[in-house]
């Protein structure tokens, strides 16, 4: 048995009160079966835009698609009239909107089966065995999978992200046709295909996900780089790999400790570069991929500007590859490490070592090692040295407050100057120790 909040029932009885039908529709009773937390709250009604807009005095309604978003509280309820199956031109809008006289209609034209249940606070409407199918955890097709698919190519995708998301499977004859459709993913904006896709990565199951956009034949249209991975072979004599570049990128992703989508795309497509500087000894039979970095770096580039990434995503994702070569070793030197923060920028640390943990798993070895570990406790105790002017524990105010002097270059190679010796460890970097140090300054 499933209830809905007091807010819910609240905003329905006022629709219901001005003698109309209103449902939950959709994610919403597909989560609240689940028992999973409902954050999008969607609706649908006979009510026509215009007279849910009559009911509710705070709302917006500005689309093709007759959503009238009202709100209510802290909530956005989204409420859509009844609609009906249309023409589908572009694979992935219809022609026109036509209104449906009865939910079922409106229910008949949804994607998947456990999208296509409302329900009215007391009883589940599911025509198309929606509640069965997640019972056997199955992801579904309304009606005919081809039509669903060919009517918007988007579906492929959102198909293999709820998979993903719930831990679901996919049932055969839909899957079918995600791989006789597949090439439809080309019809498809960019910014929509990265939506998904990060949906995919930052689920519960993302391994999972990319396995089926590859085994669906999708993968080779969004990321083709990677759809080549898998016919890379790394196995060796003296080399620690047990999978294809493939296989262990699927592994690295499935590893990987960070739940941010980028550090886990990173993780995906850390070694794409592997493929263009593949290299096989005949005589030794030793794989190499000399520079993979480098080629990973510039195959980084082309991705990040494919998916449409923001300048902050597309910095911290090619970041990630561009440094995830880097060397642990137990006599480092402090500048060395140094070096290392620097290129990779103190708020990827955490990030790059999220990374390597899943490079580390993903190649069939331990989470961490010893090095390792010296690594990660080095980097903390470096970091207490500062690495710019900034993060000096004085500023050029003190400077010319306690030498009284106005503002000039010289208070910047003065603040130079006690910047080296900190780093040098002449002096600590604390407040006490540098005022005295200025007093000693002579003007």
């Amino acid at each position: 048995m499933i209830s809905l909040p007091s807010t819910v029932v609240d905003f329905m009885n006022i629709i219901r009160t001005a003698g109309f039908d209103v449902y939950v529709v959709g994610g919403a009773v597909r989560n609240l079966l689940l028992k999973k937390e409902v954050t999008n709250w969607d609706f649908t009604t006979n009510a026509t835009p215009e007279k849910i807009q009559e009911l509710f005095s705070d709302n917006f309604y500005h689309n093709t698609y007759g959503t009238v978003t009202v709100k209510s509280g802290s909530n956005l309820f989204e409420i859509t009239p009844f609609r009906k199956e249309s023409l589908y031109t572009d694979n992935r809008h219809p022609e026109k909107i036509e209104w449906a006289k009865t939910l079922q209609e409106d229910l008949a034209r949804r994607d998947f089966t456990i999208n296509s249940m409302a329900f009215d606070g007391k009883t589940i409407t599911d025509i198309f065995e929606g509640k069965k199918h997640i019972s056997e955890k199955q992801i579904v097709t309304v009606g005919n999978p081809d039509t669903r698919f060919q009517e918007d190519a988007l579906r492929l995708m959102r198909g293999i992200r709820f998979a993903s998301q719930l831990g679901f499977l996919i049932a055969e004859d839909t899957r079918k046709a995600m791989t006789r459709n597949s090439g439809l993913i080309k019809n498809i904006s960019w910014e929509r295909i990265r939506d998904e896709l990060l949906k995919i990565i930052g689920s519960d199951f993302p391994s999972e996900g990319i396995l089926f956009l590859k085994s669906t034949g999708i993968l080779k249209y969004i990321l083709p780089e990677l759809d080549d991975c898998f016919a890379i072979p790394q196995k060796s004599p003296n080399r620690h790999h047990i999978y294809d570049v493939g296989t262990h990128l699927i592994m690295s992703l499935k590893s990987c400790p960070s739940s941010d989508p980028i550090t886990r795309l990173a993780s995906l497509l850390h070694d794409v570069g592997k493929v263009g500087t593949f290299h096989k000894d005949e005589k030794t039979q030793m794989i190499t991929f000399y520079n993979h970095e480098v080629v990973g770096t510039i195959q980084a580039k082309q991705i990040a500007d494919r998916l449409r990434l923001s300048n902050d995503q597309k910095t911290k994702f090619i970041r990630l590859i561009e440094f995830h070569q880097f060397t642990v070793i137990e006599d480092q030197t402090d500048k060395s490490i140094r070096r290392f923060i620097k290129d990779v920028g103190k708020e990827y640390i955490q990030d790059m070592l999220d990374l390597r943990t899943a490079d580390r798993i993903g190649s069939g070895a331990t989470p961490t090692s010893w090095r390792l570990d010296l690594f990660k406790k080095r980097i903390i105790e470096v970091q207490k040295v500062p690495f710019t002017v900034k993060e000096l524990t004085i500023d050029g105010t003190d400077v010319m407050n306690t030498l009284k002097i106005k503002p000039s270059k010289q208070v910047g190679d003065i603040l130079d100057a006690l910047f080296e010796k900190v780093v040098n460890g002449e002096m600590k970097n604390e407040r006490e120790t540098l005022l005295n140090a200025l007093k000693n300054i002579s003007k």
